[in-house]
C-alpha cells in the first residue's frame, strides 16, 4: 500500500468527521463559492462545482449553505469576496514533503497561519519548486466498498472505470481510490454513476511520486503538523508524501 494512498484513506476518513465542524463546512463552501465564480453557477455544465456540491452534501453541509455559495460565487448578492489559491511548501518531521494549499483573500495572513502552524509543530518552510516536483496532479475519487445495493468489490469498481481513464484503483478496507489524469476525471466519476456506483468525493488532487517511509513516533508528529495545518482557516488542503503500514497508522494517537 502505497504512503499516498494511506494518507489519501486517513484524509477522507478525517473529512467525515470533521465535516460535523463550523470550520470544515466553512471550507467546502468556499470551495463551492470558487468554483461557482470560475465555472459558472450552473452544475450541469460546471464539473467543478458539480463535485463540490456532492462532496458538502456528502459531508452534511446544509443545503441552504450550499445554496448561498452558488449564489454568491455566481454573482448574486453583494457579499462575494475574491479568493486567490496559493501553494506553499515545507516539510514535515521525517523529512516528509508537504504541500499546503490555501484558498484566502488575504496573502498575509495565510503566509503567517501556515509558517505558525509549520514552526509550532515540527515543520519549515521550503522554497518554491523545492517540494512541489515530487507531487504529480491526479483526479482522485474515493468509492465506498458499501453500497445502497449492497457491497461492491475492486473487480466491479474497475470494470466500471477502466475504459473511462482510470489508471489505477488502490483497496482501503471500507472503500477504493481511484486515480486518474484530471481531465479524466469527470469521465471516470460519470462511469462510476452510469454503472450505478455511488462515491464520497472526486477531487484533482496532488499524488507523491516518490515517498518516505515513517515509523509510529514520525506519524505521530506528521499527523498532529498535519491536523494544525488543516485547522488554519485558509488551508483547503494538505499533501504529503509518507509512507506508512496499517499497523503504524493503527498506533497513531
Amino acid at each position: 500500500m502505497s504512503g499516498h494512498s494511506k494518507w489519501a484513506t486517513t484524509k477522507h476518513k478525517k473529512a467525515i468527521v470533521d465535516a460535523k465542524r463550523g470550520k470544515m463546512f466553512a471550507k467546502m463552501v468556499k470551495n463551492i463559492e470558487v468554483a461557482a465564480r470560475i465555472g459558472g453557477p450552473d452544475p450541469d455544465g460546471n464539473p467543478t462545482l458539480y463535485d463540490a456540491i456532492q462532496k458538502a452534501r456528502k459531508s452534511s453541509v446544509p443545503k441552504d449553505h450550499i445554496d448561498r455559495a452558488v449564489k454568491r460565487g455566481g454573482g448574486v448578492g453583494d457579499d462575494a469576496v475574491d479568493y486567490t489559491t496559493i501553494m506553499y511548501e515545507g516539510y514535515a518531521p521525517g523529512g516528509v514533503a508537504l504541500l499546503v494549499e490555501c484558498l484566502t483573500d488575504n496573502r498575509n495572513r495565510a503566509a503567517m497561519e501556515v509558517r505558525t502552524a509549520m514552526t509550532r509543530n515540527g515543520g519549515t518552510m521550503a522554497d518554491p519548486g523545492s517540494v512541489s516536483y515530487m507531487f504529480n496532479r491526479k483526479g482522485v475519487i474515493m468509492v465506498p466498498r458499501e453500497q445502497e445495493g449492497g457491497p461492491t468489490n475492486e473487480d466491479d469498481v474497475l470494470l466500471a472505470v477502466l475504459d473511462a481513464g482510470a489508471e489505477e484503483v488502490n483497496d482501503h478496507d471500507g472503500s477504493f481510490e481511484v486515480i486518474s489524469e484530471p481531465t479524466d476525471l469527470v469521465a471516470v466519476r460519470t462511469a462510476l454513476q452510469e454503472a450505478g456506483l455511488d462515491y464520497d468525493s472526486a477531487d484533482a488532487s496532488f499524488v507523491p511520486s516518490m515517498t518516505v517511509d515513517v515509523d509510529v513516533e514520525a506519524a505521530t508528529k506528521i499527523m498532529k503538523l498535519i491536523d494544525a495545518l488543516e485547522d488554519c482557516d485558509d488551508v483547503q488542503n494538505v499533501f504529503a508524501n509518507f509512507d506508512a503500514s496499517d499497523e503504524v497508522m493503527a498506533q497513531v494517537e
